[in-house]
């Protein structure tokens, strides 16, 4: 059974005035951030920690991010409700659920079976409707294409070139850039033209995209 106490809410409004204080401002990521029980996510050993700036690990070598973090690539989105976001490395289901709670039409794939099937069974009972599936996260999920948006949670070191193909005009991908411990937040995003544009916005340290590898059905 899922328990969202009193206490958890009250951490949480502290967690989104820090975020405040650290820069996010766009009040839907707040909103979300501040409605998205974020220790359901975590191992029992961390409740006590869940509402921190910080990130843990959730098996299979990977690791929730920090709440900053989550807000300031959601933030960089410039979502707008019922855009299609394509994001790339589900891992617990945190960020897909702030996506959801923020209106977006949430595709997610994730490249560990483990993690996946967690996140699958977590989202649906926390009520959020994404599509999961699991398999190659450089390959996106096609059949669902084009997106508004594309957001990659993992480390890349070059821009995958299929995951362009996937944006909408006038879309936007957002990735952690680089190959190194530590990478630059980079948005790509594709003019009315077909021509792309790029910006970077600060540093950032994320666990590596994995190689690439056949994809597998959801």
């Amino acid at each position: 059974m899922l328990v969202d106490s009193f206490k958890h809410k009250g951490l949480r409004r502290r967690l989104v005035e820090e975020l405040a204080a650290m820069g996010i401002h766009d009040a839907a990521v707040l909103a979300a951030i501040n409605a998205v029980p974020r220790h359901h996510f975590l191992s029992s050993a961390f409740l006590e920690y869940a509402y921190e700036n910080k990130a843990f690990q959730i098996g299979a070598g990977q690791t929730i991010s920090h709440p900053y973090t989550v807000a300031f690539q959601s933030q960089l989105l410039g979502l707008e409700k019922g855009m299609k976001v394509l994001e790339i490395g589900t891992g617990s289901g945190f960020q897909t659920s702030v996506l959801c709670e923020m209106g977006a039409k949430v595709f997610s794939i994730e490249r560990h079976k483990q993690l996946h099937d967690g996140a699958k069974q977590l989202l649906r009972q926390m009520g959020y409707k994404a599509t999961l599936s699991y398999g190659d996260g450089y390959k996106g999920m096609p059949g669902y294409a084009p997106f508004d948006r594309v957001l990659i949670t993992c480390a890349v070191p070059v821009i995958p070139e299929e995951l362009l193909m996937q944006l909408k005009p006038g879309g936007k991908l957002i990735m952690p850039f680089g190959d190194g411990e530590v990478q630059q937040m980079m948005v790509v995003e594709e003019k009315e033209d077909g021509s792309f544009e790029s910006s970077f916005h600060g540093h950032f340290s994320f666990v590596p995209m994995l190689e690439k590898r056949t994809s597998i059905a959801k």
